[in-house]
């Protein structure tokens, strides 16, 4: 174990809370150790099984069609978790009642969390579009580089070929999802399901009358929002006025 801090530069202790299974790395330190050992890619590939024991059970079955979702319509109140860096969900998850404080449950919550976002980046490459309500945008990080960082990452993300972003401004008025948020995801074989999610928990719903309810709830909201070239030019005139 010492020999290996010293050749990969990883703190000891951290090395030894890996192996005894106590710690979720980040998917980075597996591609090291995958290179250090000459182990081809199965220290990453154990890494995306053990992360799924890091979310609690009611989660599982809706996480498992949302990485293999060919389509996937997603609106949140807040910063969605496929788009927060490293930092921004470190801080969201140390807040009250997101964990048990516990530094290492903090960091195994970060690491399943931002472990989630290679699935935008998979190939193929599923077709995503974000609708983000304004108040995302109006409750910034603590942290003013932190803010700044997730603004840019947003923006970003916004420019890729497979995701459109639209945010849903104050002035649209008030909405039927103003407490929770809500994620319609399409199979391959044209199955749906819609996953709603409030302070209460989440639902999972795969009754076609109740996913084409939900459908039609998202459909109506996208038309309230921002175009997608309106909605980057506001989140560009957010971070102007962050950084001024």
């Amino acid at each position: 174990m010492g020999q290996l801090a010293q050749e990969t530069a990883y703190d000891k202790s951290y090395l030894s809370r890996l192996e005894a299974g106590k710690r979720l790395s980040k998917m980075a330190v597996m591609e090291d150790l995958d290179r250090y050992y000459g182990s081809g890619d199965l220290l990453v590939q154990l890494w995306k099984m053990a992360r799924h024991d890091a979310f609690k059970d009611k989660y599982k079955e809706f996480m498992k069609l949302e990485a293999t979702a060919r389509v996937m319509h997603k609106l949140t109140l807040g910063v969605p978790g496929l788009l927060q860096t490293e930092e921004f969900a470190r801080e969201v998850l140390s807040g009250a009642q997101a964990t048990s404080g516990n530094s290492d449950d903090v960091e195994e919550q970060v690491a399943a969390r931002t472990g989630r976002q290679l699935l935008l980046r998979r190939t193929p490459a599923p077709h995503v579009r974000f609708i983000m309500d304004e108040y995302a945008f109006r409750r910034p990080a603590a942290a003013a580089q932190t803010w700044c960082d997730q603004l840019l990452h947003i923006e970003a993300v916004a420019l890729w070929p497979n995701v459109v972003l639209q945010v849903l401004p104050f002035a649209s008025g008030t909405h039927h999802l103003i407490d929770g948020s809500l994620t319609l995801l399409w199979q391959q074989d044209g199955s749906a399901v819609a996953y709603m999610e409030g302070n209460g928990g989440g639902e999972l719903m795969d009754e076609p009358a109740g996913v084409l309810r939900h459908r039609l709830s998202y459909d109506r909201l996208r038309d309230m929002a921002l175009p997608p070239s309106d909605s980057l030019t506001f989140i560009r005139g957010v971070l102007e006025e962050h950084r001024s």
